[in-house]
């Protein structure tokens, strides 16, 4: 079997002397050039399965390499050697398509680590990606361009910040970055920062010593260490309180950890991949969010769509869902008749996917025979939109019980969201706990 070649782009002797020698260790075959217009030649001649440039170059920039490999050999990873502390260089490269950086001086370890992770982008495809069952169902335009965008985002270890509404499937396109990467291998470890109490936040994220604190019997291993090598995917990131942020930010600028009441940081190779239904961008404008942490999370931001913005794709995802409870339930499926799609695609779905999924699950569950009417829905009192997704006046005859209703399903739809809790409720909606107490008597909730 061939042995896999890197090129080496580097104009100082040492650096690439030590990264020959490093890398014929590792079984590896090297090239090098000083510059990017040897680097460009070489590159037109010869194929490699790895670059590593240096950001500074005599002929100019190594961001020029790298778009450069972007345009010609789109498939060869190239990861950047920055100086110590470059991080707004880092956060470029990996925007212009580079898969990792390393900082000068060259951490050995790390740079052993990053190699191997590029070098399964070129390697044979992993089984367990093939075998797993995430995936996007929909043909419409924004879930092509979704598609295309995470095939290209699982080829990079730049941090991914994923923003939607609830319910829209941010975890789901999380585990297909992971499973479509060079990590699939290896953990992917999802957490909820909105469910982890302040006072254990620290314990969770970075483990803890036996005795360092009262209930700590023995020692435990945080969220970072059972992600090594893989994926830590932060969902509602915006809720973790500021003094977690600040440890959280160091702990991703450093790549290492110090669990509680450990005098030793343990050495990390995890990816972060983020989501928070809120604005995250007004969020550090208001305060409660660092903004050197939104920096450094939101290298690249990707938009999930909400399921009014693809009205198309409801057809297909009822289907798959239909099919997937009868099998569950070991019953024969049922179907979506025509009317009741109709009215499925004129709903505006504030819940999402998420919401599809409930309402289906709960109209099969009553429906008489194998086909699912409007009525079966229970969407008589939800709020009529056009194909546009706005407000209908059909079917509309009084207005203060028409947006009774539809206060009524929001509420209902928040407190389900955060398990009945009424205070958490309360700040999804953007009310105070006394309004929202106020109305839920009003309603008639319990």
């Amino acid at each position: 079997m061939a042995r896999q070649k890197v090129l080496i782009v580097d104009d100082e002797p040492d650096i690439r002397e030590l990264l020959e020698i490093t890398l014929g260790r590792m079984k590896l075959d090297t090239a090098s050039a000083n510059n990017i217009a040897d680097a460009r030649a070489i590159l037109e001649r010869e194929s490699f399965d790895l670059c590593l440039t240096d950001m500074r170059l005599p002929d100019g920039s190594g961001l020029e390499l790298i778009q450069f490999i972007q345009q010609r050999l789109p498939q060869l990873p190239v990861a950047m050697i920055t100086a110590f502390g470059s991080l707004e260089t880092a956060v470029q490269a990996l925007k212009a398509g580079a898969f990792d950086y390393l900082t000068k001086p060259v951490d050995l370890p790390r740079l052993r680590e990053l190699v191997g992770t590029a070098l399964r982008l070129s390697g044979p495809a992993n089984p367990a990606a093939g075998a797993s069952e995430t995936q996007l169902l929909g043909e419409s335009p924004p879930m092509q361009a979704l598609r295309t965008q995470i095939a290209k985002l699982a080829r990079s270890q730049a941090p991914v910040y994923i923003s939607g509404e609830s319910g829209s499937g941010k975890e789901r396109v999380a585990r297909l970055i992971h499973e479509q990467g060079p990590r699939a291998g290896k953990p992917f470890v999802p957490v909820n920062c909105g469910a982890i109490p302040s006072e254990l936040m620290e314990s969770e994220f970075f483990g803890h010593r036996k005795g360092s604190f009262t209930g700590a019997i023995e020692d435990k291993q945080g969220l970072f260490q059972a992600a090594q090598g893989g994926t830590l995917f932060l969902d509602e990131v915006a809720d973790l309180p500021l003094p977690m942020q600040v440890k959280l930010l160091r702990a991703i600028q450093e790549k290492a950890v110090r669990p509680v009441g450990s005098q030793q940081e343990i050495s990390l190779d995890v990816r972060i991949l983020s989501a928070t239904h809120k604005d995250l961008a007004a969020e550090v404008a208001a305060g409660t969010f660092r903004q050197d942490l939104y920096y450094r999370l939101n290298v690249i931001e990707l938009q999930v769509p909400a399921l009014r913005e693809r009205r198309e794709d409801i057809g297909a995802l009822a289907s798959y869902m239909l099919h997937r409870l009868a099998r569950d339930a070991g019953l024969a499926p049922a179907t979506l008749g025509e009317d009741a799609l109709a009215k499925l695609k004129s709903y505006r779905f504030p819940g999402n996917v998420r919401e599809l999924e409930n309402m289906l699950e709960r109209a099969y569950t009553l429906c008489e025979g194998d086909i699912i009417r409007p009525n079966d829905l229970r969407l008589a009192d939800a709020p009529a939109t056009t194909a546009n997704g706005e407000a209908s006046l059909a079917n509309i005859d009084n207005l203060e019980d028409h947006l009774e209703s539809i206060e009524r399903q929001l509420i209902m739809q928040a407190l389900e969201e955060t398990r009945w809790n009424r205070t958490a409720a309360a700040e999804r909606l953007g009310l105070s706990f006394r309004s929202m107490r106020y109305r839920l008597k009003k309603l008639g909730i319990d």
